[in-house]
């Protein structure tokens, strides 16, 4: 289990939670380039649209945006493949549970938040079933409702 101290959060992905009901969690290390770990640094990355595919007993996540620095003189800007595949660093055993996972209850695998642990950065991702739109209307009611409770609650506590 990672305790707070040893973890510091880079983002969080705000549409994971909203859009999907997470099953399990993962945390997943992640295979960069030098660059990337420069931009990663400097919070340049956006995970919102990204997506996490499993590839002959391989895990790559797709889509993320990492926004190269201009002022670097090893690589040219226009050069640089913003959206590759990168791979994710797991067990062998939770790789097999996540494909027997997706196989059989056909689960999707999202990102959930990137964070440093360490000098490492780490990806968290979520086996993960998609909300329809009443699940999504509830969860916004009761978060209402618990808003307006605290509220109350704090009124009243004076």
């Amino acid at each position: 289990m990672i305790t707070k101290k040893n973890k510091i959060n880079i983002l969080f992905n705000k549409k994971s939670k909203f859009n999907f009901f997470i099953k399990k969690k993962f945390i997943a290390g992640i295979v960069l380039h030098g660059w990337e770990v420069k931009s990663i640094r400097q919070r340049k990355i956006d995970i919102s649209r990204s997506y996490v595919v499993l590839n002959f007993n391989e895990i790559y996540l797709l889509n993320c945006e990492i926004q190269p620095l201009q002022n670097s003189t090893f690589f040219k800007y226009n050069y640089i493949k913003k959206n590759r595949k990168i791979k994710l660093l797991l067990l062998r055993k939770e790789i097999n549970l996540i494909s027997h996972q997706i196989n059989k209850y056909k689960y999707t695998i999202i990102p959930i938040s990137l964070f440093w642990k360490k000098s490492f950065c780490k990806l968290e991702i979520g086996l993960a079933v998609g909300k329809n739109l009443y699940d999504k209307r509830q969860s916004k009611k009761n978060k209402t409702l618990k808003r307006e409770l605290s509220k109350n609650f704090k009124r009243f506590q004076c």
